[in-house]
């Protein structure tokens, strides 16, 4: 048996690590020409470090991440709503962690040419289609710029290769963005530590401007900074315009909605005003399909569930594809009964996730409140929502999304 994988990101090289673990032979076929560092942060939560911890990488992740002690949600005007400890603190056998992507990505990678050898990694391939038989699959692949380069047979195709992959878009010809007025900007800042200096802080609600703010790399500059991830994130329908992936973010375009949120702990508009570097993001996602498998091709990852950037969920559900796959893989007689099997046991799960983001995602809580309390400053919180009530909403989602520690400890 040989696997076909289009694209080398987290999925995809999830997936062919877990292949290699179980005697399975496969290639993978990345787009750009090389791979690099690249890119903002990143938390990896307990059931994606479980995922991890089976490749045999978390120590080093660990060593290049800030595990993270708790994650808190503020109001606007910098007031506390709720707080929980998290990773082992909160009763998880393993940590969380915040990352900067590049370096989970690279970690991945450079596990990949390790084990699997560097002829099973083809870069500047990008898989632009496909064909299938009985007998396996023909797969079309280009150069970085487009220009056509020998097709390959294998004897499945996993699509790996993102939210906008040519794989996705040949099983579903009408396939589109799902884009509800949600933009987002995200950066990196050098600063001294924040609370803990592992704290992962919710602020603000999407109605009236939010930021999610973590730390991702410790001691950056050798004089005890940290690289500061943030996130901005605001609901602006009636503009009706979708941020772009490929260009450089503008302070113009959302400072003036942080410039007064200068709490004692954190002055959030100089952290903005100070970043490294500003990206732009549309917060964008895909209606759930019915159906992800067809003979011996399947998709996988975002190309599978794309979803919005919430809850630092998407590289978990990535991972939890690939190792569902490539046990299926191995337990199923045939590869479209393997194939099927996984659309089995992993869409509907995932296409949950992809909803709960939309409508209940982790930062709820800040909105709930938001909504009971009115867009101003609170005196006593317990006179509109208890502690007990914010709790179960943040359980909520973790139960949906696969994490709670319940799940994982009985798995």
């Amino acid at each position: 048996m040989h696997i076909a994988i289009a694209g080398g990101g987290i999925a995809g090289l999830c997936l062919a690590l877990n292949l290699k673990n179980r005697g399975i032979s496969c290639t993978i076929y990345e787009r750009v020409p090389e791979v690099k560092e690249i890119g903002v942060g990143i938390t990896l939560l307990p059931h994606a470090m479980r995922e991890f911890q089976a490749l045999g990488i978390t120590d080093e992740l660990q060593r290049q991440g800030i595990i993270n002690l708790e994650s808190c949600f503020f109001n606007r005007f910098g007031q506390l709503i709720y707080k929980e400890p998290r990773g082992k603190l909160a009763g998880y056998a393993l940590p969380e962690v915040g990352i900067h992507r590049g370096r989970l990505h690279l970690t991945l990678f450079n596990a990949a040419l390790a084990q699997l050898g560097a002829d099973a990694i083809k870069t500047d391939h990008t898989c632009s289609g496909f064909e299938q038989d009985e007998d396996g699959v023909t797969v079309h692949l280009a150069d970085f710029n487009g220009a056509q380069r020998p097709s390959v047979r294998a004897d499945a195709l996993i699509a790996c290769d993102g939210i906008n992959g040519a794989i996705r878009k040949q099983l579903y010809p009408a396939d589109k963005l799902a884009f509800a007025g949600i933009n987002t900007w995200r950066g990196v800042t050098k600063r001294k530590p924040i609370l803990t200096g592992a704290s992962y802080m919710r602020i603000g609600s999407i109605k009236t401007g939010k930021i999610v703010v973590y730390p991702i790399i410790d001691n950056v500059d050798g004089e005890g900074n940290q690289l500061i991830n943030w996130m901005a994130e605001i609901e602006q329908p009636e503009l009706n315009k979708q941020n772009d992936w490929n260009q450089a973010g503008k302070l113009d375009d959302f400072y003036a909605i942080y410039k007064d949120w200068k709490f004692d702990w954190l002055d959030v508009a100089d952290m903005i005003a100070k970043a490294d570097m500003v990206l732009e993001y549309p917060m964008v996602d895909k209606d759930p399909l019915p159906r992800w498998t067809f003979g011996r091709v399947t998709l996988a990852g975002d190309a599978a569930h794309p979803m919005y950037p919430r809850g630092s969920n998407g590289s978990a559900q990535g991972a939890l594809d690939a190792r569902a796959l490539a046990d299926c893989l191995v337990r199923e007689i045939g590869i479209a009964a393997a194939l099927d099997a996984y659309d089995t046991e992993r869409r509907e799960a995932a296409n949950n996730v992809v909803l709960t983001n939309r409508n209940s995602p982790p930062d709820f809580i800040n909105i709930k409140v938001e909504e009971l309390v009115g867009d101003r400053p609170f005196e006593n919180l317990d006179d509109y929502i208890t502690q007990d009530e914010l709790r179960a909403l943040s359980d909520n989602y973790k139960k949906v999304a696969g994490f709670s520690l319940a799940q994982l400890q009985t798995k």
